[in-house]
């Protein structure tokens, strides 16, 4: 019997504030669950505007603790009554000053496994990330779900392959990038790094965008978001490049061995000749 996973993400628009973004995700989710989905990941930031479009201090006010806080225990209450696993993008109060870009992961029993801090942080116009967020100290983990093996990449994170390789080796099944990603120079980058990784590494990638433009500047934020299967495919298509849109797929994790059998990558490494790629 295949082993199927119905996985779900979700593109949206800001809706004007945080409460009623957390409740449209809330109604995503029951609606991911009807559709049988066992496992979804929300976008980068879920709750609140891509904030990081500006310099503003006011901005810190998103901040939760995880797990602690108000959003971690909302969803996992969720988690439990729909049986599924969620990934949640927040921002992060780890205390008053220390600030990161998180995903909460909760298992499909509302059981809180643990949390990815993006490592990777930019500052560059529109995507001013360094103002708010401390990169990220915990690694690649690695959570062990109801549904298997669940890694998280976010945004940026994307255009740097180690950490790609990190979660593989360290037994990713399905990695989640959660992003926020405008249109310009790197668009045409969307659709080819997170398949050329899942190729790559030889299992899934659920990458997530989201929609609209937002009254904190002009970024065009494009969708298309998409599963891609360990040969680097879509699976059954990317969402739209304009409207909020739900995308539920089936991941058949059997293909993942089935590819790693046929190709053989980790089997073919040469770690004792990599030691420059870990110079400054």
């Amino acid at each position: 019997m295949a082993n199927v996973v119905r996985a779900a993400i979700a593109q949206t628009e800001w809706t004007g504030d945080k409460d009623s973004m957390i409740a449209e995700h809330v109604r995503l989710a029951r609606e991911a669950s009807a559709q049988g989905a066992r496992v979804m990941c929300f976008q980068e930031l879920f709750y609140g505007p891509y904030f990081c479009q500006v310099q503003d201090a006011k901005f810190y006010e998103y901040a939760e603790s995880i797990p602690d806080g108000p959003t971690t225990k909302l969803m996992a209450d969720l988690a439990k009554e729909l049986g599924m696993v969620l990934v949640l993008p927040m921002y992060e109060e780890e205390q008053p000053g220390l600030l990161y870009n998180t995903a909460a992961v909760i298992d499909a029993d509302g059981t809180y496994l643990g949390k990815y801090r993006k490592n990777h942080i930019p500052q560059v116009k529109g995507f001013w990330e360094k103002f708010y967020f401390r990169p990220g100290n915990l690694g690649y983990p690695v959570f062990n779900t109801a549904v298997g093996r669940i890694g998280v990449y976010i945004c940026y994170d994307r255009h740097f392959p180690e950490g790609w390789r990190a979660l593989g080796l360290n037994g990713a099944q399905i990695v989640f990038n959660p992003s926020a990603t405008s249109r310009g120079l790197s668009a045409y980058l969307w659709q080819l790094e997170q398949t050329a990784a899942a190729a790559a590494n030889m299992y899934y990638v659920g990458a997530i965008n989201r929609v609209g433009v937002e009254d904190l500047g002009d970024n065009d934020f494009y969708g298309t978001s998409y599963f891609a299967n360990p040969r680097g495919q879509f699976v059954d298509g990317t969402a739209s490049d304009q409207d909020a849109e739900l995308v539920v797929r089936d991941l058949d994790l059997d293909l993942i061995a089935e590819t790693r059998n046929q190709w053989a990558f980790y089997r073919d490494r040469r770690p004792e000749t990599y030691g420059d790629l870990c110079a400054d």
